[in-house]
């Protein structure tokens, strides 16, 4: 059978089962994986340095002749072999060796070595360095690159690292796929793949090392290049699969809008009216809309949704309104319901807690055909299940989308596809399918967005309501509690509610954090005049919203809660969000948990306890929450501190399994990326070639890699 690039690594000579499983580790899983795993760094072993000219902490090759060895006898043997170059003494140590190789070391032999310059008792030593022993004179230094050194793991040495990557180039010089993709703006003089990977992997000794250990040589960022080129391209083939089918027009009852408009008591701002402009022009499109509607807490997201789920309803057709979470399904229920019961529009909801009669009541008027059918369902992973059937679903609203995978977005788009009555073909045009409208509170940073949701179009509400205050962040240390329980009784005795969040549910004994459940307990006692609630992801859902309840009426004073009410949560009335051990939290989600005070008129405060030690990135955190309440801001700082991993949620496919590109370096190319990718989409049949190249290139099973 003959070899192949994108064959498994077990083609190679020398990679067997137990080497197979530790590049499995590193997701190497091709061939062509291997020479995507590019060196982390570089050593020169083409120049023999003198002795005289070393530097501590250099690495060198230094060449002369064994003047002796000393082995030192105790509990742990050191051998120590001196040798000269004529000018100047060296010192070799070796703690560990055979009988063998200590003999092997005589008065007059010719040695080289490679290894780190250290200072010693009597003069420079390297440490268990590289060597070759010889006759004088040794053989011509054969070194004419720099030498890579490779990430591993456990059962993988350098040297194998180094057959494995001569054995991939020299399959892929043998492949003829050396075809290299780049834009107009040329990075590098490489004319093909080949010539790229053999400069990275072996690199002329006066390659600009730094750049390359970096990531930011010109050769690099051509693979960063083609790889979120073959990225970007599968995510608008995944758009241009969920667009081959038709869509319904929706109208805008103009009437009925400014009823509810009306109803709100508060002018929309120029952003939401901007974003629902953006909609509705979508909504007259022949094809599903696509939209992502990002906006800082408190914009007002919600209610551009509500106006949108109005013109389907308007238009005839049902809405559906996924939530990640139970709190957050049922504080959409209560604004629904609130909105909606005026102009007689039904709302309900549905999730896994909710009883068989409840559920087969929700399940029949979701089928009807009539005016009592129900018009907007909402609800968490419950609405997936098989029996949960629309009779004309016309709009999907998808909450908190990070919380999603992209085949979640599908299986709910496909709840809605229905044949058009008014065609009579078969195939994807005789069906239409609903509009799709997704929406996140957690700011993601302009480049992470282009290259995250490139399958959808993007709104921005850039503008909070008038009249909102910002919200004022303080840092306090851990031993000023007191001071902040004497706070919290003021602000509670004055009619307002306080937040307390914890990032642990009960004490552990490896983290020196307070628990929620210890916290609870110690303000109850500390605060007897007050009551006291605790609500956490361990609670059954009766149980949460039981407590939720109770706080959103006023029946509780304080809420020491975990991260369980980052979203979902709008009490006006709470002014207070006290956050014990921020440090363990990332910026994107601290700053969701500081928007969940600041809903009402009064100004408020977010108080941010935390405990030393800090790390400088704990410390760079913190700073940034108290100097910017700018959500974008706040996530671009995300960015650069945790990645793109973190801040978009382990469910986005892609992002986090980059072979070569790092959204932090190579953030400046996704222009160039995203003009050259819709170009080629422009003519796919004509470019089909390039493109399945690319995708098989750089994307293992890249079907499934769009439905991830």
């Amino acid at each position: 059978m003959a070899l192949s690039l994108y064959g498994p690594v077990t083609q190679l000579t020398g990679v067997g089962p137990k080497l197979q499983a530790s590049l499995k580790k590193l997701k190497i899983h091709r061939v062509i994986d291997i020479l995507f795993h590019l060196p982390m760094r570089y050593q020169n072993k083409a120049v023999i340095t003198p002795i005289a000219d070393l530097k501590a902490e250099q690495e060198a090759v230094v060449e002369g002749i064994i003047r002796h060895a000393h082995l030192r006898a105790g509990r742990q043997k050191v051998l120590t072999v001196t040798l000269d170059d004529n000018f100047t003494a060296l010192n070799l140590v070796f703690f560990h060796f055979s009988d063998a190789q200590a003999k092997a070391f005589t008065s007059g032999k010719k040695i080289r070595a490679f290894g780190q310059i250290k200072p010693g008792l009597h003069g420079w030593q390297m440490m268990h360095p590289e060597y070759e022993l010889g006759p004088t004179p040794l053989a011509a230094n054969t070194h004419a690159t720099l030498t890579a050194i490779y990430p591993s793991t456990a059962g993988i040495t350098q040297k194998q690292w180094h057959d494995l990557q001569t054995q991939a180039l020299d399959l892929l010089k043998l492949s003829g796929d050396t075809q290299r993709f780049t834009d107009a703006d040329k990075r590098s003089n490489a004319e093909t793949l080949l010539d790229t990977l053999h400069f990275i992997h072996q690199p002329d000794i006066q390659a600009d090392v730094i750049s390359l250990q970096q990531r930011q040589h010109p050769f690099i960022e051509d693979l960063a290049f083609e790889e979120l080129l073959a990225h970007q391209l599968s995510l608008l083939h995944l758009r241009h699969h969920k667009q081959i089918y038709k869509a319904a027009p929706l109208q805008i009852d103009l009437q009925q809008q400014q009823q509810f408009i009306q109803q709100l008591g508060f002018e929309l701002t120029q952003a939401q009216q901007r974003v629902l402009d953006e909609i509705f022009s979508d909504f007259k499109k022949p094809q599903p809309m696509l939209r992502l509607i990002q906006g800082d807490v408190g914009s007002g997201k919600t209610v551009v949704a509500a106006l949108a789920a109005l013109a389907a309803i308007s238009s005839g057709f049902q809405v559906a309104i996924l939530a990640p979470t139970e709190i957050l399904a049922e504080q959409h229920l209560l604004s629904f319901q609130q909105w909606f019961k005026p102009l007689n529009i039904s709302v309900d909801w549905l999730v896994s807690r909710h009883k068989k009669q409840h559920k087969d009541a929700v399940l029949n008027q979701l089928k009807q055909r009539n005016k009592d059918s129900l018009k907007l369902l909402i609800g968490t992973h419950a609405i997936f299940q098989d029996d949960v059937a629309f009779n004309k679903l016309g709009l999907v609203i998808i909450d908190e989308q990070h919380r999603f995978g992209v085949h979640q977005r599908l299986a709910l788009r496909d709840k809605g596809l229905h044949i058009d009555d008014n065609i009579h073909n078969t195939g994807p045009l005789s069906y239409t399918a609903p509009h799709q409208l997704v929406m996140t509170a957690t700011p993601i940073p302009r480049t992470l967005a282009m290259c995250a949701y490139a399958d959808l179009d993007c709104s921005v509400i850039d503008e909070l309501p008038a009249g909102r205050k910002t919200i004022q962040t303080v840092v306090m240390e851990q031993h000023r509690r007191a001071e902040v329980v004497e706070r919290i009784l003021t602000l509670c005795q004055q009619g307002q509610q306080v937040y307390w969040v914890n990032t642990l549910i009960h004490e552990s004994e490896n983290m020196d954090c307070q628990s929620a459940a210890e916290t609870a307990a110690f303000l109850q006692q500390a605060l007897p005049q007050l009551n006291i609630g605790l609500v956490h992801g361990q609670l059954n859902s009766e149980q949460k919203t039981a407590t939720m309840q109770a706080f959103s009426s006023g029946k509780l004073d304080v809420l020491v809660a975990t991260t369980v009410i980052e979203v979902g949560v709008n009490i006006p009335n709470a002014t207070l969000m006290v956050i014990e051990n921020p440090e363990r939290l990332g910026l994107a989600q601290l700053h969701q948990l500081r928007g969940r005070v600041g809903r009402g008129h009064q100004q408020s405060f977010c108080l941010l306890l935390y405990q030393k030690p800090l790390t400088d990135n704990g410390k760079a955190r913190l700073k940034v929450l108290r100097e910017s309440s700018d959500g974008f801001v706040i996530a671009e700082k995300d960015l650069q501190l945790r990645g793109p991993g973190e801040l978009l949620g382990s469910q986005q496919s892609g992002i986090t399994r980059f072979k070569v590109a790092d959204l932090q370096l190579h953030g400046h190319l996704l222009e160039a990326v995203d003009k050259t990718a819709h170009a080629l989409m422009q003519d796919s049949q004509k470019n089909q070639v390039l493109i399945e190249m690319l995708s098989q290139r750089w994307i293992e099973a890249a079907d499934d890699y769009v439905q991830a």
